[in-house]
């Protein structure tokens, strides 16, 4: 029978499950997006715990198939949002305590990693780049909790990230949710954006977003979008200009990131699965990109983490 290993993550958008086997195979990759009322951008912290809590039972149906098809060698959980001392957002909890439940009740050991460290092994094992986890190396997690240059390397703990640059205000989700909801989309927007960005015939206003040291301020490009808008009155047109200019934004950190390390870059994160934002990235640079079921919150980095920390 196969050696099994059980993934749990509950972030603030998606509660998420997944089960690999010895060969690092994906067996199960489960996700459910937490409920989120029209016109809202997030979740209080409380309703997303609540929201995990209802939503965790029937996920974990799901893998009782699976499960049966081979033996649990251990449970990894996403406890906190990086690998660094104080980081914590209740979410997290729910989590904790559904895969604390299942490796007591299995006998098996419990594997504590962050959410950042599931994002970057996701990635790693998306775009199929195994050599990353021997070196240090630079990857961007972009998303709407996260804006951030790493500058990574893998231990039996997940990976160690030094902040490189990032966002001094908004996350370049945070500005596809606000500039989304403005539009009349349902929360998380980036799926709506994208494909209403690739609805749009008109010569896209170009706005350059300047990038100092690896940082960069996006707070402006929710303001410049609203005024489009009012101007205009064309959500393709708007939704391609945010995503045109924070892809400006990427490419002039990736140009810093590339000063760093050795290329290629990794790009992990719900924002990097946003397609005109691959094309740009990928034109100019050595990037790797995992597929948009890797990028996105999800628990499958977890599982790959505790299958290698066993």
């Amino acid at each position: 029978m196969k050696d099994l290993w059980l993934g749990i993550d509950t972030s603030n958008y998606t509660t998420s499950l997944a089960l690999v086997d010895g060969d690092g195979e994906v067996l199960c990759n489960q996700k459910q997006l937490l409920p989120v009322e029209a016109g809202a951008v997030g979740l209080r912290q409380s309703d997303a715990v609540f929201a995990h809590v209802r939503q965790m039972p029937a996920l974990m149906e799901t893998v009782t198939g699976p499960l049966r098809q081979g033996i649990l060698r251990g449970v990894g959980v996403s406890v906190r949002p990086r690998n660094h001392e104080g980081s914590y957002m209740p979410c997290f909890l729910a989590g904790e305590a559904t895969a604390s439940g299942a490796a007591a009740a299995a006998g098996v050991p419990l594997y504590r990693f962050s959410h950042q460290c599931g994002h970057l092994m996701a990635a790693i094992a998306g775009a199929g780049a195994p050599e990353l986890l021997t070196r240090r190396f630079a990857a961007f997690h972009v998303s709407g909790g996260t804006t951030e240059l790493l500058i990574a390397q893998y231990g039996r703990e997940g990976f160690s990230a030094q902040i490189a640059g990032g966002t001094l205000d908004l996350n370049a989700g945070q500005v596809i949710d606000r500039v989304g909801t403005m539009l009349g989309f349902p929360f998380p927007c980036g799926r709506f954006m994208q494909e209403e960005a690739l609805r749009n015939t008109r010569k896209v206003p170009t706005r350059k977003i300047a990038c100092r040291d690896g940082f960069v301020n996006l707070s402006g490009v929710v303001n410049l979008a609203e005024k489009l808008y009012r101007d205009t009155a064309d959500r393709a047109l708007t939704a391609a200009f945010v995503l045109n200019t924070l892809a400006g934004a990427l490419e002039a950190m990736s140009a810093y990131a590339l000063t760093l390390t050795d290329g290629p870059v990794l790009y992990a994160g719900g924002v990097m699965s946003n397609l005109q934002i691959r094309q740009r990235i990928e034109s100019l640079f050595p990037a790797l990109f995992a597929p948009a079921e890797f990028s996105s919150d999800n628990a499958v980095g977890i599982a790959l983490l505790a299958r290698r920390a066993g």
